[in-house]
């Protein structure tokens, strides 16, 4: 499908509210722990999205569905919505802002590869000249116009973390593009978005409470929970936008555009998460900020060509 300016912004929307994800994910994670604080996100998006679709569950007939295609759903609920978010957090206990987006930055890699070696989708020249032109304009926010600021990076154990969470987003992101053929049912039902998103979400709550016991067990007393308005706040954030508006428009745009083109939107997080940034430390955008989201625009532009 050629990219339209509509879907061009339904994929740039979920990269500025994951930005916002992480920057407001850092500072809740003060005050309670990051496994804690991921379980806590999805069963607040979880009860705001129920009244909209409960009949996933309440119906003989999705009942069935749902279990035709338990293990598909099981696997998008781990990628996408446990670990991914879990991994995630736990970077941002140890993992610098450069590591982390430097990480992030590598989805399309990440994409390109899963779908070559698993859905024989060989990458087009125009795809890996679009990773190249993404990630030199991710290169260009992180070194803040001096690129002898990456020769100073140093890897810590958030950032494998972070890299397990890229790679989970990716499965996750060709699993919903590409269901597994093997099912004893369509692979596309045609289910209201928000009892789809329910299905996730609700076996995605039980992987991440999971998570978060599990780290309970190992550390016990370690993960006291600091209650505040702006913990309030916070949990209000990460519940709603990045959850619910973000995975709504983002499931629309990669069924849409497909999972590759789809990952080149996501190199935007690393450039809104610098530009939050800024702001918060009352910086203005520079020059360089215009340079990276050329660059970074230019990768999507050429990355979604039309063969």
């Amino acid at each position: 499908m050629a990219l339209t300016s509509r879907l061009a912004l339904m994929l740039s929307v979920p990269p500025l509210l994951w930005a916002g994800n992480a920057v407001v994910g850092r500072l809740a994670i003060q005050s309670i722990s990051p496994l804690w604080l991921n379980a806590l996100r999805w069963a607040i998006a979880l009860a705001i999205l129920l009244p909209l679709g409960w009949r996933a569950f309440g119906t003989p007939q999705r009942r069935a569905e749902l279990a035709a295609r338990g293990p598909h759903l099981a696997l998008l609920s781990l990628t996408g919505v446990g670990a991914y978010n879990a991994l995630q957090y736990l970077a941002l206990k140890t993992s610098t802002p450069l590591n982390v987006t430097l990480i992030a930055a590598s989805s399309p890699v990440w994409m390109l590869a899963i779908g070559a070696a698993v859905y024989g989708e060989r990458p087009r020249p125009a795809q890996i000249g679009g990773a190249v032109l993404s990630l030199l304009g991710v290169a260009v926010v992180l070194s803040r116009g001096d690129p002898a600021a990456l020769l100073r990076v140093q890897l810590v154990p958030g950032d494998l973390l972070m890299l397990g969470a890229i790679v989970s987003w990716c499965i996750y992101s060709w699993l919903l593009a590409r269901p597994p053929a093997l099912m004893r049912a369509p692979a596309r039902p045609d289910w209201h978005w928000a009892e789809f998103l329910c299905i996730q979400m609700a076996p995605g709550l039980l992987w991440a409470t999971a998570f978060a016991g599990i780290g309970e067990w190992l550390q016990p007393g370690a993960h006291t929970v600091v209650w505040s308005p702006a913990l309030l706040l916070a949990l209000a954030y990460v519940g709603i936008f990045p959850s619910l508006v973000a995975y709504r428009l983002w499931g629309l745009g990669v069924a849409q555009a497909g999972p590759t083109v789809a990952a080149f939107f996501g190199n935007l997080t690393p450039l809104f998460a610098a530009l939050l940034g800024a702001a918060l430390l009352g910086e203005w955008p520079q020059a360089f900020h215009a340079l990276a989201f050329g660059l970074i625009v230019a990768g999507i532009v050429v990355s979604s060509r039309v063969r």
